[in-house]
């Protein structure tokens, strides 16, 4: 039997810093709730805004595969891998942090806001040696799910060290699409990035979390123009 999670967003942990505005989907620094801790390997969703020419200073990240998806502006990543990389609306970075890395995460622009998710999965090998890639986000595509990320190597889009597989797409009114879930045993979580949509029946808004277990099969429709939403198959642990 299925077993759905619903997460309003104004449910959200609200956390505004004056240079940070962010949105918590899950418990992270001074929110806490025992009930929203992870959806399985989703252990972070972060909904961020940074004020212009600000950002995070360099800090330390070990066994966690972290993904910044920016929605508006542009991020300057810098870390002691010897990378120092753009990352725009349009593309992903995704840091497989392993035995240890240092990165800071900076507004790439002084005088607008730079609107991203940050995302952090536990990962299914620890201790590896870390990584940074950076991918496009190809465009053109209405009404269908890309393949952002997957544990595949040589697969659609980028990897990482998880049984796990993004999708996003962006949707006309009425578009729809199916999804199958790769991994018997894995959930999906979904978020509305913009828009409202309906899966399996159930309604969703802009911002709106959705977490389901125990379903092998999906039907997505978008209920608005320009309706975005990221996917996100995880496994199922504890």
């Amino acid at each position: 039997m299925a077993k759905t999670i619903l997460h309003k967003a104004a449910t959200r942990g609200h956390a505004d810093h004056g240079w940070l505005n962010s949105h918590h989907t899950f418990s992270f620094a001074n929110y806490y709730h025992s009930e929203r801790m992870q959806f399985g390997a989703l252990r972070v969703l972060n909904d961020d805004i940074v004020a212009g020419g600000r950002g995070f200073d360099a800090h330390p990240h070990d066994n966690m595969e972290i993904i910044s998806i920016p929605l508006e502006g542009a991020l300057e990543h810098k870390d002691n891998l010897g990378n120092t990389v753009i990352t725009k609306a349009g593309e992903i970075q995704v840091m497989s942090t392993g035995t240890g890395v240092f990165h800071s995460e900076y507004n790439a622009n002084s005088d607008i806001p730079a609107h991203f998710l940050q995302i952090w999965l536990f990962p299914n090998k620890l201790n590896v040696a870390p990584r940074y890639d950076q991918v496009t986000i190809e465009t053109g595509r209405p009404n269908t799910l890309q393949q952002l990320i997957s544990p595949d190597q040589n697969g659609e889009g980028t990897w990482l060290y998880q049984d796990a597989w993004f999708h996003m797409g962006s949707f006309d009114k009425g578009g729809a699409a199916t999804y199958d879930v790769k991994k018997q045993g894995n959930g999906v979580y979904f978020f509305v990035i913009k828009g409202k949509f309906t899966i399996n029946g159930q309604e969703l808004d802009s911002r709106d979390g959705y977490g389901v277990e125990d379903v092998s099969s999906f039907n997505i429709t978008s209920l608005e123009d320009g309706a975005r939403l990221l996917m996100m198959e995880v496994p199922l642990i504890r």
